[in-house]
């Protein structure tokens, strides 16, 4: 978790953990109360939306200051509920056990509260049953969290494929995988679907969302790469002109769901682009800061870009 002193003055900061039933929040959220970071002066307000099978320790919240409220419904989670609770106990901060089958695209805070960190924790065994059951609510939970934490992994072969189904919804956040040793440091590469060691790499649009997660991960591997695709422009009058984004649409949960996933492309054929547009892109992977980015990323430098058929469907992760 962040060190929550060093938070701003003029907003409530809000930690929200979430997850489904029986993920390990309430034993998470023991856990950061007595470690050091959490140590703060002031009050903690801990909104609890679950009522799981581990409960609070009474010593433990005494001893952090901190005071707990269930809520039972999703009904009384409004802002003005929420404003009656900070004023009945004046928090300096609040954390939020967050109920996985409540939808989180419906959490309304008061204005002056703000989500500080969002952490999201899965339970591995049942992971696959909420993912082809309950994909809108699992996506809610995952989409701005800063950091999923998926714990109980042990016997899990193939966690190359989970963390590139998570990062998919999560393109922001770290995934981390947790067995009872700890976390797995270790995760073996998958089978690349193309040639990473070509002078060319061939990326077929099958292959598209596969190379957009690992390019985003590993550049230690991408680096100096040159690589080919096909892909749909997208313009915006924010970007220099020698500057697009050639992408494609992709399907993180839902139809009404879907992201633009390209990589910033510097080219000289960029100001003859027309947004949606279909190209060729052959270019050179490059790692710059880029202010949509948020810091460092993927930037493609292009040796040509030339005019290409249409691919029908979505990216598959």
């Amino acid at each position: 978790m962040s060190n929550i002193n060093e938070m701003e003055d003029d907003f409530m900061p809000v930690f929200l953990i979430n997850g489904f039933l029986e993920s390990g929040k309430t034993q998470f959220l023991q856990f950061t109360m007595e470690q050091d970071y959490f140590k703060a002066d002031g009050k903690t307000l801990l909104i609890v939306c679950e009522d799981g099978e581990t409960e609070y320790d009474d010593e433990l919240l005494k001893r952090n200051k901190t005071e707990a409220v269930f809520i039972e419904t999703m009904a009384e989670m409004t802002p003005d509920r929420l404003l009656e609770l900070e004023l009945l106990h004046n928090p300096d901060r609040v954390l939020i056990e967050w109920n996985g089958m409540w939808n989180q695209d419906q959490l309304k805070l008061p204005d002056d509260w703000k989500i500080y960190q969002q952490i999201t924790l899965i339970d591995m065994s049942t992971f696959d049953l909420y993912s082809a059951n309950m994909k809108p609510l699992l996506y809610a939970m995952v989409r701005d969290s800063e950091m999923v934490i998926c714990n109980r992994c042990d016997g899990i072969e193939d966690l190359s494929g989970y963390r590139r189904t998570l990062k998919a919804m999560c393109l922001g956040g770290e995934i981390i995988f947790e067995d009872s040793e700890g976390e797995v440091s270790e995760i073996a590469d998958e089978d690349l679907p193309y040639d990473i060691n070509a002078d060319v790499v061939e990326i077929s649009p099958e292959a598209y969302g596969i190379w957009y997660i690992d390019c985003m991960e590993r550049r230690d591997r991408y680096e100096g790469k040159t690589v080919e695709f096909t892909a749909m422009v997208l313009k915006t009058p924010e970007f220099p002109k020698n500057y697009f984004v050639p992408g494609r649409m992709a399907m993180t949960c839902c139809e009404d769901d879907m992201t633009f996933l390209g990589f910033v492309t510097k080219a000289r054929e960029a100001k003859s682009l027309e947004t949606k547009q279909w190209v060729r892109v052959r270019a050179k992977i490059a790692y710059e800061f880029w202010k949509d980015y948020d810091g460092e990323g993927p930037v493609l430098h292009a040796d040509s870009v030339v005019p290409a058929q249409p691919i029908r469907g979505y990216v598959q992760f």
